[in-house]
């Protein structure tokens, strides 16, 4: 009975992600119709393209517009994209040219440690990679998107937050990735306050069994710490002296980056 049961939930499961990527793929559809020469389209005109039945397209350009993604074209019955888009595009936009500013830079470290460098940007929920950098390919992984509690970007960057947002993540789930992993708020809070007071954060093999690291913040042109800058190693190449050693230049190239984004 118990393994019906399991069949059962993991068909609907499928079925259900199947469904939801659907959904997105027609959504896309509705979103790629807008162009340069057609920045307004009626519903009519967005079956037309899509060749999505006009009752789903409706029910889709409705969604959107609530959310944002949309808006109502009063001269002709139509619909253009949202200003939600241009947000969308202007954040994509500041992002590369925040990665352009901090490339030589990031290049630098790479060149004094002979590391990898990663470069990542908190996107309100995680810290998203924008910039790698190594002299060689390396088997070592590299986190397209990573937690902000068990890396040293993340927690470079999580320490200088309010509170509130640490017990936000920390309310998410602090899930155990290695045994090194901190799992609870009170070791994060402490962790935090150190990282604070000597101004860099190491990831002792809490995201990948066999990996330190060390990070720094990056701050815009308000003070503000929106992002992070790493090196990362073999941990037998990365004990405690080296780690040390090479925070002040970690720190240096973090302070660089948050001037020249200000230039």
């Amino acid at each position: 009975m118990t393994t019906n049961n399991a069949e059962t939930y993991n068909t609907n499961g499928s079925e259900s992600r199947e469904t939801g990527a659907k959904s997105l793929r027609k959504m896309a559809l509705v979103l790629d119709s807008f162009t340069r020469k057609q920045p307004s389209l009626t519903v009519g005109e967005i079956a037309n393209v899509t060749r999505l039945p006009r009752t789903t397209v409706h029910r889709i350009v409705a969604s959107l517009r609530d959310v944002g993604l949309l808006d109502q074209d009063g001269r002709r019955q139509g619909y253009r994209l949202g200003m939600k888009m241009f947000h969308y595009g202007s954040s994509v936009l500041d992002s590369l040219d925040t990665a352009t500013r901090a490339h030589p830079h990031i290049a630098r470290l790479q060149q004094l440690t002979g590391e990898i460098i990663h470069f990542h940007m908190f996107d309100g929920h995680q810290m998203v990679c924008v910039e790698r950098e190594e002299m060689i390919a390396s088997s070592l992984t590299t986190l397209s998107a990573a937690p902000t509690y068990c890396t040293s970007v993340g927690k470079a960057f999580l320490a200088f937050q309010d509170e509130t947002l640490v017990r936000k993540i920390a309310d998410e789930g602090l899930h155990k990735y290695t045994d090194n992993t901190i799992t609870s708020l009170e070791a994060l809070f402490e962790d935090l306050k150190l990282i604070r007071a000597r101004g860099y954060s190491i990831d002792n093999e809490e995201i990948e069994v066999g990996v330190r690291c060390i990070g720094a913040p990056v701050r815009d042109s308000t003070r503000r710490v929106f992002a992070a800058v790493s090196v990362s190693g073999p941990a037998e190449r990365m004990p405690d002296a080296r780690l040390a050693g090479l925070a002040p230049t970690v720190i240096q190239i973090a302070n660089d980056i948050s001037t020249a984004l200000t230039e």
